[in-house]
């Protein structure tokens, strides 16, 4: 495999980490919100200002909310919505995805809205990971007629599925992009590539910054996950150069 094919696509859910990616020299990238949620749908404002920010490819995430990827009706029609407001400001795909409630990909209404989403490119995102049956629903995502599927091997991170990773590019073919992602940085990014073939590889690479706020109130969280109201998490530029040379380099044979 020739490393200097593959695709790095970051994920980021601020303009900053956008400029560092951008900068950085990655080929892509995908806006979120709520990263601590594991990504939703970022605001029709940071849409517009990342989008005003950066020339790279940008695609939105379409999540209308944390937890599990069994929609009801309502939040099908936000999806849509969404959908329609990340056409309009500029994004050039959307990443997605739903599941039914035995765990298999909901495909007549995943293909709704990639139908709906044309002709931005569609991915399906790490729901595929909580599915019962991964080669199964590889069928079925391929079916919703989506360009790329997003997934770490049913595996917290895509280092512990290498083999089934592997299993899942080579059976997806020409059909699909199979994108790999969580988990891959700099210092194991060479050696996961030549054990999967990935084309292209998602990844993270945000590091932690304790905020500059002078007056701090520790007797407060403001969210599910205590302990993060004076952290902030930011894409730096030299860990995205740092991949890309690291990918760009020959692999030995």
């Amino acid at each position: 495999m020739n490393a200097g094919l593959v695709l790095i696509e970051v994920c980021v859910d601020s303009v900053a980490s956008a400029i560092a990616a951008e900068r950085g020299g990655a080929a892509r990238i995908e806006l979120c919100g709520g990263l601590t949620e594991g990504g939703i749908t970022p605001s029709a404002g940071l849409i517009e200002i990342t989008r005003a920010a950066v020339s790279l490819p940008m695609h939105v995430m379409i999540r209308p909310r944390g937890g599990d990827f069994l929609y009801d009706a309502h939040e099908v029609e936000a999806m849509r919505r969404d959908i329609a407001v990340a056409k309009r400001l500029g994004a050039d795909g959307v990443v997605l995805g739903l599941l039914d409630v035995d765990g298999n990909v909901d495909a007549a209404r995943t293909r709704q809205l990639v139908d709906l989403a044309r002709p931005l490119a569609v991915t399906f995102h790490r729901a595929f990971d909580m599915t019962a049956d991964l080669l199964r629903a590889l069928e079925d995502v391929c079916a919703t007629g989506a360009n790329r599927l997003l997934t770490s091997g049913g595996e917290q991170t895509s280092l512990q599925a290498e083999e089934t990773l592997a299993r899942l590019i080579d059976r997806a073919g020409r059909r699909i992009i199979v994108m790999p992602g969580s988990g891959i940085k700099p210092e194991n990014a060479r050696a996961f590539l030549q054990h999967t073939g990935a084309k292209e590889i998602h990844v993270g690479l945000r590091s932690s910054f304790a905020s500059p706020m002078l007056h701090q109130n520790p007797r407060i969280a403001m969210g599910t996950a205590a302990g993060l109201e004076y952290k902030q998490f930011v894409v730096l530029e030299e860990d995205v150069r740092r991949l890309c040379e690291i990918v760009a380099s020959p692999l030995p044979k």
